[in-house]
C-alpha cells in the first residue's frame, strides 16, 4: 500500500464505523409504532385482557407492558453513539455534561406540559388545559427544532428559539390549579409523564455511563448492579431509596436505569466499546455476545420471579425479561437491516425512529388540538371490538405517515 493511499483508507474506515446504524432507527421506529397503537386503543375493557397493561396486583405482563422498557432500551443504545458524536464535535467534558443536563431538563419540561394538562384551572390560568398544553408543545417545538441554515436570514433560528423559550416560561408562569383541599397551587410534580421518566432516568444513566464508558464491561456491570438494587427494593430490603422523589433520587428502584444500561451494552457489542473509534466487531462474534447476554437476562428473570412480575411495580423479572427480549429483537434487526441490507420493508418505521421525539408528540398534538376545537367524533365512534382495533391501526399509520412527511420536510425536534 502506498503512503498516499493510507489516509484515504483510514478515512473510509472511520466513515463506515460512524455511519448511522439503520437497525437502531428501525428498532426505535417499531417501538414507536407499537407505542402509538397501544396508547390510542380505547381503554374501556372491550378488548382481550392482553391488549391492556396488567394490573398492579397481577403477577404477569402483556405485550403492552413491554413497550416502555423497549423505549428505554433504545435510549441506552443511542447513549454511546451520542456521547462520542458530542465529544468528536467538542472534546470538552463540561460541554458533554451540559448537553446531558439540558437534554434531561428538556424532557422533564415536555413531561410537565403533558402531565399537567388535566390539572389546569381555566379561570385562574386564563385558558383551558388543552390550549395550554398545545401552546406549550408548540413553544417547545420552536426551541428544539433543528433549523436549516439561511444566508438571507442567518439569525432566524435564534429568534424562533427565543420565542419558544419565552413562551414556555410564560405558560408555566400563568399555570394555576386547584388542589383537592381547595387551595390554589402551581405545577404538579408528582408524576412527570413518560418523557419526564425518560429524562431523569437518562440523567442517572449518564452519571454511571460517561465516567466508565471506555471500560468493556462497565455497562453490563451497571446493568447488573441496578437489577440487584431493583431486587433489593422489591424485596423491601432497601426500601427507602427506591421510594424517594425522582428529583432527589433519579435512579428510582433501578429498573429503568438497568434497561438503559442493557441498551448501551448491546450497542457496544455490535459497534465497539467506543463507537467510531473502536474497531467494529464482526457481526457473528457480536451476535454470540448478545445472545449470551440475553440468555443471562432471561434466566435472571426466572430466578427473580418469586419477587413478582409487574410493570407497574417495576419488578426485576419484568425488567430483565424485557431487556433480554429487546436484545434478541435488536440482534435480529441488525442482521436483517445492517448485515443483509433488507430495509425496504421498514420504509414507514425508519423515519419515526430517526425523528423519535417528533413522532412521540404527534398523538398528543392531535389530542390537544381536538380538545381545543371541541370535536368529539373520533372519541365517540368505533370504540369497541374489532372496529376499535381497525380505527387504531389506521390512526397509527396516519401518525407514521405524518412523521415521514415532517422528516422529509426537515422538521425534526432534537434534544
Amino acid at each position: 500500500m502506498s503512503t498516499a493511499s493510507a489516509p484515504v483508507v483510514a478515512e473510509t474506515t472511520v466513515t463506515r464505523q460512524t455511519q448511522r446504524v439503520v437497525s437502531i432507527d428501525i428498532f426505535r421506529g417499531l417501538t414507536m409504532a407499537v407505542m402509538v397503537f397501544v396508547n390510542a386503543l380505547p381503554e374501556n375493557g372491550s378488548l382481550p385482557w392482553w391488549t391492556y397493561h396488567a394490573h398492579m396486583q397481577q403477577d404477569l405482563m402483556t405485550y403492552v407492558d413491554m413497550v416502555f422498557p423497549f423505549f428505554l432500551f433504545a435510549v441506552g443504545m443511542s447513549m454511546p453513539l451520542s456521547a462520542e458524536q458530542r465529544l468528536k464535535k467538542n472534546p470538552s467534558q463540561a460541554a458533554l455534561w451540559w448537553h446531558v443536563i439540558t437534554r434531561s431538563l428538556s424532557l422533564l419540561v415536555l413531561g410537565m406540559f403533558l402531565a399537567n394538562a388535566d390539572f389546569v384551572d381555566a379561570k385562574l390560568t386564563g385558558m383551558k388545559g388543552d390550549l395550554w398544553a398545545l401552546l406549550g408543545l408548540i413553544c417547545c417545538g420552536l426551541y428544539l427544532n433543528v433549523y436549516p441554515k439561511s444566508e438571507r436570514f442567518p439569525r432566524y433560528t435564534t429568534v424562533l428559539r427565543a420565542i419558544g423559550l419565552i413562551g414556555v416560561v410564560v405558560l408555566f408562569a400563568i399555570f394555576r390549579r386547584v388542589t383537592k383541599s381547595g387551595d390554589v397551587a402551581w405545577l404538579e410534580f408528582g408524576y412527570p409523564e413518560i418523557l419526564g421518566l425518560i429524562g431523569y432516568s437518562y440523567l442517572a444513566s449518564a452519571v454511571l455511563y460517561i465516567p466508565t464508558r471506555k471500560s468493556r464491561w462497565a455497562a453490563m456491570v451497571w446493568c447488573a448492579v441496578m437489577v440487584l438494587f431493583c431486587a433489593g427494593c422489591t424485596a423491601k430490603i432497601i426500601p427507602v431509596l427506591g421510594h424517594l422523589h425522582w428529583w432527589v433520587w433519579p435512579f428510582s428502584n433501578g429498573s429503568m436505569v438497568a434497561l438503559i444500561m442493557a441498551g448501551a451494552a448491546t450497542t457496544q457489542f455490535f459497534l465497539g466499546v467506543i463507537p467510531g473509534k473502536s474497531e467494529r466487531p464482526a457481526a457473528k462474534s457480536a451476535t454470540v455476545k448478545a445472545i449470551v447476554f440475553a440468555a443471562i437476562l432471561l434466566a435472571s428473570g426466572w430466578i427473580a420471579e418469586p419477587l413478582g412480575i409487574s410493570k407497574i411495580r417495576a419488578t426485576p423479572s419484568w425488567t430483565v425479561w424485557c431487556a433480554g427480549d429487546a436484545v434478541l429483537l435488536f440482534t435480529l434487526l441488525y442482521w436483517v437491516c445492517d448485515v443483509w441490507g433488507k430495509t425496504g420493508w421498514a420504509w414507514l418505521l425508519r423515519p419515526a425512529g430517526a425523528n423519535t421525539l417528533t413522532t412521540y408528540l404527534l398523538p398528543d398534538l392531535f389530542d390537544f388540538g381536538v380538545g381545543v376545537t371541541g370535536l368529539t367524533w373520533y372519541y365517540t365512534h368505533f370504540q369497541t371490538g374489532w372496529e376499535a382495533v381497525v380505527k387504531t391501526v389506521i390512526f397509527t399509520i396516519c401518525i407514521l405517515l405524518v412523521s415521514r412527511v415532517l422528516t422529509q420536510a426537515r422538521v425534526r425536534l432534537q434534544l
